[in-house]
C-alpha cells in the first residue's frame, strides 16, 4: 500500500534513523546509517559528531553532496515475523549550500533532544538537507 505524503512524513519524523545515500563521482551510491532530526520549516540536520570514532571530521558524505547536492534518506521498519508490520519510507533531499547559524543551531538543539549522546552537542558540523519529497510503502494500513 502506497502511502500518501503525511503518512510518509509521520513515519519519518517519528523515527530516528536511517540510510543516507549520497553520490561519489567515482564509484557512485555512499550509503551510510545516520540519525537525524527534522526542524518545523522541513530542513533535516544530519550530525557530523565528535562521539564516534572516525579518521576525520570531514566525512565523504560531505564531500559528495558538493559535487552533487541530491541524497537520499531511506527509513524502514522490519518484523521477520509479521510481514504485516513492514514499511519504508523514502526521502528526496538536497543539501543547503550555506544554512544559516541559526538553522543549524536549532537542528544541534533537536539533535542534542532526541539523543542522549548528543546532550552536549559534541559536533564538528551539522549538514543541513532540504525535503524535496517524501514517498513511502506500508504492507498494512
Amino acid at each position: 500500500m502506497r502511502l500518501d505524503e503525511d503518512q510518509a512524513q509521520t513515519r519519518l519524523v517519528a523515527h530516528d534513523h536511517g540510510v543516507l545515500c549520497t553520490m561519489h563521482p567515482d564509484r557512485g551510491v555512499d550509503a551510510v546509517p545516520v540519525v537525524y532530526a527534522i526542524d518545523e520549516e522541513g530542513f533535516v540536520g544530519i550530525p557530523v559528531d565528535r562521539v564516534k570514532p572516525k579518521a576525520s571530521t570531514r566525512l565523504q558524505r560531505q564531500r559528495n553532496l558538493e559535487t552533487d547536492p541530491r541524497a537520499t534518506l531511506l527509513i524502514e521498519h522490519w518484523d521477520a515475523d509479521d510481514w504485516s508490520r513492514l514499511w519504508w519510507v523514502q526521502v528526496e533531499l538536497r543539501a543547503v549550500d550555506d544554512p544559516t547559524t541559526a538553522r543549524k543551531d536549532g537542528l544541534a538543539t533537536r539533535l542534542a533532544q532526541r539523543y542522549p549522546q548528543y546532550e552536549s552537542q559534541p559536533f564538528a558540523d551539522i549538514l543541513v538537507l532540504g525535503i524535496a519529497g517524501v514517498t513511502g510503502w506500508a504492507a498494512a494500513s
